[in-house]
């Protein structure tokens, strides 16, 4: 696999070591300028991992990597900043309020400050949260407080935008608000690359790859993942192609991984899918 001119991620045979624990196994995928790209798997399967290796934060045992064509092992400072990045714990001061939350962030991503004003003004805008711009941040509905983070991400007008697990813990109203709200983003030629574990979040994204103990499972749009996974199954969805055990003859799914037990959080309607979750 090498990459193309579209690539504005790419990573080949990819592999974070932690000792002799091997949270990351050589692996290989490319993201799509302004792709909603999808990076799925249960909690421990090397997620999280991935981005930070990604974002620069963490340097790569061995493999390759360029994200917005910095390379991830020698120029991690180049990728900081030509990516935004929100992580899955709020990561903004909550004794702010979000206008100077964003004044922050702005001389945090050393943005001229003749250009201040209209950045305030945009990223209050798009997030819809003018009407509250002086009030104390903590005092905000979690789903505003999401917004805030995200608007603050964007600052500095990165190519690339890593949300990881964005919508964890939140209700399921606020998940689709903030989807929404991602669409939109997309929709002005930014590539977003997401972490989640929600299978129904999966849906909104154009491609995603599957990743289990650190080895890649699956890629594909979502619907090829379903048809590969659980053929003649029409009601079958995402949770049922995550928690099907690897099948030799699949070219989605790789031979010699093992597919532990998954929490899912609604019951397979594929009943081959059931039978197996009942058998574990």
């Amino acid at each position: 696999m090498t990459p193309s001119n579209d690539d504005v991620i790419f990573v080949k045979d990819l592999e974070k070591r932690f000792g002799d624990f091997v949270a990351v196994n050589r692996i290989t995928f490319s993201v799509k300028k302004g792709e909603i790209f999808g990076f799925l798997g249960s909690n421990g399967s090397g997620k999280s991992t991935t981005i930070r290796m990604l974002c620069g934060i963490i340097t790569p045992t061995s493999g390759h990597g360029f994200v917005a064509g910095h390379d991830i092992m020698t120029e991690s400072e180049e990728v900081k900043h030509a990516i935004g990045y929100m992580s899955q714990k709020f990561s903004l001061y909550e004794d702010l309020s979000p206008f100077e939350n964003i004044r922050f962030y702005l001389g945090l991503y050393s943005v001229p400050q003749d250009q201040w004003n209209e950045r305030i003004e945009w990223i209050l805008d798009m997030t819809q949260l003018n009407e509250v711009r002086n009030r104390i941040t903590k005092d905000l509905p979690q789903g505003w407080r999401q917004r805030l983070a995200l608007g603050c991400a964007l600052l500095h007008q990165p190519d690339i935008l890593f949300l990881d697990e964005p919508t964890s813990g939140v209700d399921p109203i606020t998940r689709r608000h903030f989807w929404e709200f991602i669409r939109d983003i997309a929709l002005q030629g930014i590539t977003v690359f997401v972490t989640t574990h929600y299978m129904d979040e999966a849906l909104n994204c154009g491609r995603i790859v599957m990743i289990n103990l650190g080895t890649i499972v699956a890629q594909g749009s979502p619907s090829e993942i379903i048809a590969e996974a659980c053929p003649n199954e029409p009601d079958a969805d995402l949770g049922d192609a995550f928690i099907r055990p690897a099948e030799p003859h699949s070219r989605l799914y790789h031979p010699l991984v093992p597919h532990p037990p998954v929490r899912l959080r609604a019951e397979p309607r594929c009943e081959q899918c059931r039978d197996h979750r009942r058998r574990l």
